[in-house]
């Protein structure tokens, strides 16, 4: 007889919780019916990545990736969804892939309506059924933004472009502020696979946006910092 999985236990110390992962979310389709249940932790970020669950319980660090966060989808909201183009989403919006087996929660994600039109991507609905209840999408957004955080570094830099890319991801940007160096570096996926776009002074041709843009930070009250993505035509 086959052995059972077990349910795993992953113990958080700075809450004294625990989570707990049943063992169907183990498998891809598995682990999808959990991230749909009521039994889904509401708190941290849980994605599946090729047959490995990844957790990351950690708090967001204030100024070097949640006001980093806000800054650029704040701006992406203006290039994006003021001009009727799509939607940008932040944290909590789940992307997946069965050909992949992939199911994550991006930082920042983009979806133009374009490419829903044309079935590059759907949404699927809540198993509740209430009207325009979706819940997630499957296939590949627009554009995908990750920052690095201490807790996150080999996903984002290492296990997370490849499946990306894999799923068709057509632009991946990656932030790390955490250092005295401000990293921003714009992928573009070409043949399969992700090239560095190279950069002027800082600034970078983002082919989704159709313009240069580049991230710049300076120092506010009490020496924290703040963000801005400027951009200008190409």
């Amino acid at each position: 007889m086959a052995s059972r999985a077990a349910t795993i236990l992953i113990h958080d110390e700075s809450l004294g919780e625990e989570l707990r992962i049943p063992p169907e979310a183990q498998s891809f389709g598995g682990f999808r019916c959990w991230a749909h249940s009521d039994e889904f932790p509401e708190r941290g970020r849980i994605d599946y990545l090729a047959g490995e669950i990844e957790v990351d319980m950690s708090p967001e660090n204030l100024y070097t990736h949640s006001v980093v966060k806000s800054a650029v989808a704040a701006e992406l909201h203006g290039l994006i969804t003021k001009r009727k183009l799509g939607n940008v989403f932040i944290d909590r919006t789940r992307f997946s892939s069965p050909a992949v087996e992939l199911s994550v929660e991006p930082d920042i994600a983009a979806v133009l309506w374009s490419s829903l039109e044309a079935v590059r991507l759907r949404e699927l609905p809540s198993a509740r059924g209430a009207e325009g209840g979706y819940i997630e999408f499957e296939g590949p957004p627009d554009l995908v933004v990750e920052i690095v955080s201490a807790s996150s570094v080999g996903k984002d830099t290492k296990r997370l472009p490849p499946l990306y890319a894999a799923m068709g991801v057509p632009e991946f940007w990656l932030i790390d502020a955490r250092g005295d160096d401000l990293l921003f570096v714009v992928h573009e996926l070409v043949g399969g696979a992700y090239r560095r776009i190279a950069q002027d002074d800082g600034w970078v041709l983002s082919p989704f946006l159709g313009r240069r843009v580049r991230l710049v930070r300076t120092r506010t009250r009490f020496s924290r910092w703040a963000y801005e993505l400027e951009h200008e035509t190409a």
